[in-house]
């Protein structure tokens, strides 16, 4: 049946749903997500039919979209996907929602590699997978496999995985606590594990706090690096000789990046700034 919305009506009524809470940008944006998920509707087709009725089933999922967003649940949860380096990946709530940082940090892998034939590469703290997935998609030949402790963010990267068509190799395991027993080495490791330290809490969006998942954010202020310690200290052994550590990094963890990978056997460090002059990548070659 259809109501007595419009899709220009509609577009009006959702600008002012959301007018005090984002910024117009966003919500223009917002609309051309949701339009493009629920009515298949490309930003020409919004403009070019402003005037045709819509269907009260798909105001109604519409509105109960914009609800949530009045919530500031984030638009990739409510869509239940996003993109990342021109891939489409699955998200829910169990999984990070992947950053434009990460994608610049996979570029840089991708850039670096590309040429050097089969290589055997790790991500650890996979989540959506969207770093193991870019890489074995764009990397040929690669031999992909990926860690992580959550089983709900495995399913999810497992998913994606087949989504995309891509073979990578998915195990839980406790980057801190690793088997004694496993022996793999590789050419690449590749990270972007918790970085974001307890006291920085009160800088951070409700969308980011109140929605996505704490065990892939935080760590305690005591020891920050925790994370890259024990991921560098894994490195070392599972490592080939001249294999690259690529990390993405908190922007104060520069400094003390650069002389944990230079203290620990790591050659040709680089910390690397990202696309807002700040710096959010390491990498560091074992000697």
């Amino acid at each position: 049946m259809t109501s007595n919305h419009t899709i220009k009506k509609l577009i009006s009524k959702i600008k002012s749903e959301l007018k005090d809470i984002y910024p117009i940008e966003e919500i223009e944006g917002f609309i051309g997500l949701i339009f493009e998920k629920h009515l298949s509707y490309s930003k020409m087709q919004i403009h070019m039919n402003m005037d045709k009725q819509l269907f009260e089933e798909d105001v109604c999922n519409i509105l109960d979209v914009i609800e949530e967003l009045k919530e500031q649940k984030p638009i990739q949860y409510l869509l239940g996907e996003t993109e990342f380096y021109n891939l489409n990946f699955k998200v829910t709530s169990a999984v990070l929602i992947p950053r434009q940082e990460t994608e610049e940090l996979v570029d840089w892998i991708i850039k670096e590699n590309n040429q050097k034939g089969t290589l055997d590469i790790l991500d650890i703290g996979t989540g959506s997978g969207c770093i193991a997935i870019s890489l074995a998609k764009n990397i040929p030949d690669s031999r992909v496999t990926a860690f992580d402790i959550s089983e709900e963010a495995l399913l999810i990267a497992i998913e994606n995985s087949n989504l995309n068509k891509t073979k990578v190799s998915f195990t839980k395991l406790d980057i801190l606590n690793p088997p004694k027993d496993f022996n793999k080495k590789f050419d690449i490791i590749v990270s972007n594990p918790p970085y974001v330290t307890n006291s920085e809490k009160s800088l951070m969006h409700k969308n980011v706090l109140d929605f996505e998942p704490e065990l892939a954010l935080f760590v305690e202020d005591n020891n920050p690096l925790v994370f890259y310690k024990g991921i560098t200290d894994f490195a070392r052994k599972h490592l080939k000789k001249r294999g690259g550590l690529y990390f993405e990094i908190n922007e104060s963890f520069g400094n003390k990046m650069e002389i944990l990978l230079k203290t620990n056997g790591f050659e040709d460090v680089i910390v690397k700034k990202d696309i807002n002059n700040k710096d959010r990548m390491a990498r560091g070659i074992l000697k």
